[in-house]
């Protein structure tokens, strides 16, 4: 097992050496930038050419789509190579002019996970993300740029990929969190850990500024950190502390709330559904697993009420499913103890109880504590 290796903050901008026209003084030390860039247009150009030719090829069934996309796949490594070399000039030459607008750094991840949902599937790769909206000031081309850099960076060392956007406690700042885990597999051969997407990703936090990077690689995986220093709006939340008997400050922040319970007793959902009703919390309520399936493909909740009575093999599949399309889920347990009522820990599968006398009481409490742990 490797090691853990931890870099630090992203690095400064390297100066430019002055290129000479005069051949008497010329140097090669000089050229490098100029190197670098003729290099990275000659590669780009290249392998646009030969795709576009194994393109052709298969469209006049010259090639099976086997042979396509064996092709395809050292052609798109070679690509992302010149793409990230030619991005890298650019940033260092200065000739990315930059535009610091507000923008909400979880559409932005989103929206690149959404552009990327096919090639993760061809990956194999299993995707969850937790995204709560924090403003940045940020170019929003530089900002796409660095989040595709850094997924680039991190995809080859494993196939389990957890995304998250959210704020750092203290201090304050956006925080971009990309964890992945091989899971048992060994990472792909192409894995390094400072290659040229890792250089694309310091020279832009060198070049935009507000940007600091921490990353930590194992045997198992690797976890990246970017903190936003430049965040100018934090996450509007339920914090524990405010909850109290007196839950009318909440309704707003529990406004359009969706909560689905599963339990096979009738008096159980009618219970549960009479005290959400009571904190303004619509619900749905279903008997089984299968049942609960169907209704999460119409519309997701935000909290799932299970009764103990079918807690077991399939609870623990069907939460597997859920937690393979979302970072984290509150769950809340309707006990067999009537008196029962335990808040949950802040584990990924720790979950709250309250007993099945204890609903209309204490069932709306451990919704909104759950809730705001989410926030």
């Amino acid at each position: 097992m490797l090691s853990p290796k931890k870099i630090p903050t992203s690095s400064s901008t390297p100066s430019r050496g002055a290129a000479s026209g005069d051949t008497e003084s010329w140097s090669l030390d000089d050229q490098w930038p100029d190197l670098l860039a003729g290099l990275a247009d000659q590669i780009t150009e290249g392998v646009s050419a030969l795709q576009n030719q194994i393109d052709q090829l298969l469209a006049r069934d010259r090639i099976t789509r086997q042979e396509h996309h064996a092709l395809s796949v050292p052609i798109g490594r070679v690509k992302l190579a010149g793409v990230s070399t030619q991005q890298i000039h650019r940033f260092y030459s200065g000739r990315i002019r930059q535009s610091h607008e507000k923008i909400n750094m979880a559409e932005l991840v989103e929206g690149v996970l959404q552009e990327r949902k096919k090639e993760f599937a061809l990956l194999g790769i299993a995707l969850r993300r937790k995204l709560k909206p924090v403003d940045v000031l940020v170019d929003p081309t530089v900002a796409h740029t660095f989040v595709n850099a850094v997924l680039d960076w991190a995809l080859p060392y494993g196939n389990r990929v957890d995304v998250r956007m959210d704020l750092n406690p203290w201090p304050p700042h956006a925080r971009f969190q990309v964890r992945v885990a091989n899971e048992g597999a060994p990472p792909s051969s192409q894995t390094t850990d400072d290659n040229l997407s890792w250089m694309l990703i310091r020279q832009i936090a060198a070049t935009a500024g507000g940007i600091e990077l921490e990353r930590t690689v194992t045997g198992e995986g690797t976890t990246f950190n970017a903190m936003f220093t430049r965040t100018v709006q934090a996450v509007d939340g339920i914090s524990a502390v405010d909850l109290s008997d007196d839950h009318s400050s909440m309704f707003k922040s529990l406004s359009g709330t969706y909560v689905l319970t599963i339990s096979p007793t009738l008096q159980i959902r009618a219970d549960v559904r009479d005290a959400l009703r009571e904190i303004g919390i619509v619900s749905d309520s279903v008997v089984d697993f299968v049942q609960a399936r169907d209704a999460i493909k119409g519309r997701m909740p935000n909290l799932i009420v299970v009764d103990s009575e079918i807690k077991g093999a399939d609870f623990e599949s069907f939460r597997r499913e859920l937690l393979r399309e979302v970072f984290e889920f509150p769950f809340v347990e309707i006990s067999p103890d009537d008196s029962s009522f335990d808040m949950s820990g802040f584990g990924e599968f720790s979950m709250a109880k309250v007993g099945r006398g204890n609903i209309r009481e204490a069932l709306g409490t451990a919704v909104m504590f759950e809730l705001a742990k989410m926030m």
